[in-house]
């Protein structure tokens, strides 16, 4: 069978589906799906958008849902995974840490979805999904590593660690989207089951730190969405960073490794950002202290990338929040630009979608309140890879789209493209 008779066969079945779940005859289906009772799936298989909507509405799916149950398993590449998964799943798994280690993240997808083929346990697949959502988080694919991680905590007889692992991934995950009370509530129940015990493995008190990290920074995210209770959200933030602090420089000490030292880094710009925030700090002062934190990182292109790099570039968003909140008149613009910029280069060098996405919204935002009367896009010129850049951080990043639409409508820059 050819790919052509496969989806005609696909689509056949779900045009019966619908038909059967809404308990319509031959020619009601037609009349709702606006198509003769003869003609309704084409000869290619290939159905047109109008007609992927209305099965969509008679099912109750989303549009992605039915295009997805026609087009599924049809990847160009998917024989090619299986000849990777002739490799056997623990040499997979050692390959795809290693190309983790390396930062080679398509690489990984690739022997994440070989993983999957080779796997023949729900242990196996459940690994397999944690790599595969490690390798869409490293490419900024958060709603899909969102969706991996979800698939491997379905899986029955993981082990303990291994799901405190796939659940501090879905913490994180549901951090990055901004899905703020979903993220705090994951790691309080890793910081309450971990706490409940002695941590005497590494992987449990890396794990342990990681909950306080993202739920601590989960409650600073919610004193920008959630304002009427900032002191609140901000006297928790501030204690949990400072319980990750601690947690990740004696890591850090213990094992000589930097990169917990840098995710301590990020944590001590962020109680900068709390402590203005409670009015423990005056927001000028704060801002101040975070852009002479910069100072450390004048050239990005020329910092190595990793934790440390990453830090100072978060260190420059929190920057922005102090002075969106607390600073007016030139003083705004004058920080809001430095910090914007240097969110901007960091995320560039670190290939970091979800900086990026903070970088164009705080642009936006200090172009809105420079001249609130005038189009945003005024004077703000976008070259074609700083519209593939929006248009990537849109697709990643469901509440950025309304502003990136925004930004690319009112630049005019793909009337003049």
């Amino acid at each position: 069978m050819n790919r052509d008779e496969l989806r005609r066969e696909r689509l056949t079945q779900i045009v019966d589906l619908a038909r059967v779940y809404r308990k319509w005859t031959r020619i009601q289906l037609a009349q709702a799906l606006g198509r003769e009772p003869a003609k309704i799936v084409p000869e290619s298989g290939n159905p047109k958008l109008d007609l992927l909507g209305s099965l969509a509405d008679a099912l109750d799916w989303d549009i992605g849902d039915v295009a997805e149950g026609i087009w599924r398993d049809e990847s160009a590449r998917h024989g090619e995974f299986v000849t990777l998964a002739e490799r056997g799943f623990a040499q997979l798994d050692r390959e795809a840490i290693e190309a983790h280690r390396a930062g080679e993240y398509a690489r990984m997808s690739d022997l994440a979805q070989a993983l999957f083929i080779a796997a023949q346990t729900g242990v196996e697949r459940a690994t397999a999904a944690n790599r595969l959502a490690g390798a869409y988080d490293g490419l900024g694919r958060y709603t899909k590593s969102l969706a991996a991680i979800q698939r491997g905590l379905a899986e029955p007889g993981v082990p303990a660690q291994a799901r405190l692992s796939l659940e501090a991934n879905l913490a994180n995950a549901h951090y990055t989207l901004w899905h703020l009370v979903e993220s705090r509530s994951v790691a309080n129940g890793l910081i309450e089951r971990l706490g409940a015990r002695s941590c005497t493995s590494r992987a449990e008190r890396v794990t342990f730190a990681f909950g306080h990290y993202v739920r601590g920074q989960s409650e600073r995210r919610l004193i920008e969405t959630d304002p009427m209770s900032a002191t609140e959200h901000a006297t928790h933030a501030r204690a949990d960073l400072g319980a990750t602090i601690a947690l990740y420089n004696g890591l850090a000490k213990e094992f000589d490794d930097a990169s917990y030292a840098g995710i301590a880094n990020t944590c001590a710009g962020a109680l900068i950002e709390c402590e203005a925030a409670l009015g423990e700090t005056e927001p000028l002062a704060a801002v101040e202290s975070l852009a002479r934190g910069l100072d450390q990182v004048v050239d990005a292109s020329a910092y190595p990338p990793g934790d440390w790099l990453e830090s100072y570039g978060w260190w420059a968003v929190f920057g922005c929040n102090v002075a969106l909140r607390g600073l007016s008149g030139p003083e705004l613009h004058r920080f809001m630009a430095i910090f914007s910029n240097k969110a901007s280069e960091i995320a560039e060098r670190t290939e970091n979608w979800s900086m990026r996405e903070r970088a164009f919204t705080f642009e936006y935002l200090r172009r809105q309140r420079m001249n609130e009367a005038s189009p945003i896009g005024q004077g703000w010129t976008l070259d074609d890879e700083d519209v593939r850049t929006v248009a990537g951080t849109m697709g990643r990043f469901p509440s950025f789209r309304e502003t990136g639409w925004q930004i690319l409508e009112s630049a005019r820059t793909l009337q003049n493209a």
